[in-house]
């Protein structure tokens, strides 16, 4: 196990990167021109990043990015 200190700033920082990255995931899983076996390496880090979102994120956001989460399953 690791521990990480961050200040209000850098915990807002992580959670906008993360939260773009997942968005982005997203929308390219929209793309019917994408490889499903692409797609499903992006499907694998997209539950990678939820579990970082969990950290930094309100119950009410994670629950929105939670849908999705069930949706990339």
């Amino acid at each position: 196990m690791l521990a990480l200190l961050i200040n209000e700033e850098e915990k807002r920082e992580i959670y906008y990167l993360i939260k773009r990255e997942m968005d982005e995931i997203l929308f390219d899983l929209g793309d019917s021109r994408i490889d499903e076996s692409v797609k499903r390496s992006m499907k694998k880090k997209y539950v990678r990043l939820f579990d970082l979102f969990k950290r930094v994120a309100t119950e009410k956001e994670c629950m929105e990015y939670l849908v999705y989460q069930q949706n990339t399953q």
